[in-house]
Order: C-alpha cells, then sequence, then structure tokens
C-alpha cells in the first residue's frame, strides 16, 4: 500500500503515518513543519527496524503548504516521483482557528481557517484523484471533527470548516464512486494532546471556568468516560484505508467515545 499523510508532523497525523507504516505502508508525510516531519520519518524507521525489515525507503518526507496551490501542485508531483499514484490519501492537516464569539473575529482569521482546513483539502485532493480515478482504485479519508456537529461556543470558523468537509467527502463519493475511488470522514471528538489543552483554556476564559474542572466537566459528558487519543483515530483511518472497508464511501465516521452518535 502506497500512502499520503498532511499534517503528518505530530499528533492525530503522526499517529496515522505510524499505523498505516505497521500496516506496511509506504508513506508520504508531507506539511509545514520539515523537522517534524523527520521526526516522524525517524519513528517509522525506528519501528521498521525493530521487526527486522532493515534496507528499504518505507517514509519520505515532503513538506507541503496546503493552503498553498503550487506548494500542493508540487507536493503531487513529487509523490508521484516517488512511487506513482497512491492508494490512500489522508487530508489531515488543518489548524484550530480563532477562539472567540463571532463577533469580535476578524476576517483575516476566518478566511485563514477556512483556506487551510477546506481549500487545503480541496487542493490536496484535486492532485491526487485524477491518478487515482485513472488507476481505478482508491481511498481519500479526510479528517473533520465533532465540533462541525456538536456546537462549542467560540469555535464558529472552525466548525464551519470541519463541517463543510462532510459535504465534501459525500459529493466526492458519487463523483468517484463509479471509478472505484472511496471518500470518507473520520470526525473525531476530544482527542487528547496540546489542541485539546488550548481548546479547554480558551473555553475556560470564554466562560470564565477552572480550567481543570472544565476538563471534569467536559469528560462527564463522554459515554465512554474516557477522551479519544490519537492511537483511536489513527485505527478508523486505518480500516477505511484496508480492503475491510471497500463497501463504505460516502460516511462521516464519528470516533468520540460516544459523545456524537449522529
Amino acid at each position: 500500500m502506497k500512502a499520503v499523510v498532511t499534517g503528518a508532523g505530530r499528533g492525530i497525523g503522526r499517529a496515522i503515518a505510524l499505523r498505516l507504516a505497521a500496516d506496511g505502508a509506504d508513506v508520504v508525510l508531507g506539511g509545514r513543519d520539515e523537522a517534524a516531519l523527520r521526526e516522524t520519518a525517524e519513528l517509522i524507521g525506528h519501528a521498521r527496524n525493530e521487526t527486522a525489515r532493515v534496507g528499504r525507503t518505507f517514509a519520505h518526507v515532503v513538506p507541503v503548504d496546503i493552503s498553498d496551490e503550487q506548494s500542493v501542485q508540487s507536493f503531487g508531483r513529487q509523490t508521484s516521483d516517488i512511487f506513482g499514484a497512491p492508494d490512500v490519501v489522508v487530508c489531515n492537516s488543518g489548524i484550530g482557528g480563532p477562539s472567540g464569539p463571532l463577533w469580535s473575529l476578524d476576517l483575516d482569521s476566518w478566511n485563514e481557517t477556512l483556506t487551510v482546513n477546506v481549500t487545503g483539502t480541496f487542493l490536496t485532493l484535486r492532485a491526487f484523484l485524477p491518478q487515482m480515478v485513472e488507476r481505478g482504485s482508491g481511498s481519500a479519508i479526510l479528517v473533520g471533527s465533532m465540533t462541525g456537529k456538536r456546537p462549542l461556543a467560540g469555535r464558529t470558523p472552525y466548525a464551519a470548516s470541519k463541517l463543510a468537509l462532510v459535504g465534501l467527502a459525500r459529493t466526492l463519493a458519487l463523483e468517484c464512486g463509479p471509478h472505484g475511488v472511496r471518500v470518507n470522514v473520520v470526525s473525531p471528538g476530544f482527542v487528547t494532546g496540546p489542541r485539546l489543552d488550548w481548546v479547554i483554556e480558551a473555553q475556560a476564559e470564554l466562560h470564565g471556568e477552572d480550567p481543570a474542572q472544565l476538563r471534569t466537566q467536559m469528560l462527564d459528558d463522554v459515554p465512554l468516560q474516557r477522551f479519544v487519543t490519537p492511537d483511536d483515530v489513527a485505527a478508523t483511518v486505518a480500516f477505511l484505508a484496508s480492503p475491510h472497508s471497500t463497501a463504505i464511501t460516502g460516511t462521516d465516521l464519528n470516533v468520540s467515545a460516544g459523545l456524537v452518535m449522529y
């Protein structure tokens, strides 16, 4: 399997890249932070060495700014030079955007969020789908968020951008289905890591609450009584990338420990 993962330098993207590599995929790691991407590549290489599969390049670092059309086009060309048409494209790159009431936000921060999270996904898919359509197979996986469906005060740009991915994926699933290409969304819930810490701090400030108390309240709302881990999301992406999901397309799959069930 040949896979492309954007935003592979840390967090969910790194976990996805590691999981796909563990499942036997050669992976192109895309993102803006080249140093972080190289750390991911080293982790993949270390894991491979532990399984005695030495001497083959499994992870390729290709820096890309998905908000820049020319950068994404170059990303597509370099990936094609490395291993041809990918079997799997994971559109994970995204930003959290500003936090606050809509009327307090400036246009630049709104535009940046939509440009990276939506237009960047469009550009990435446009760079790779033609090859997959021509071959007649492939799986495109978009990383959304439950925030696109479950209201979270102060997060309008992010919520709008993530819900937009659902419409994008469903329409693409219809367009690409006759060509054997599947398109799905994975919508994580509260995922442990620096971004969740930032969201909790921002929400606590917005509502005048104690961050530790707010974290406990958020967890109380989760049926499984735990936050999601990057590995939880990676496992779901791996399933959608695998032959075990060949009848699934146009689906928005929640990975929220039960917090969102629709």
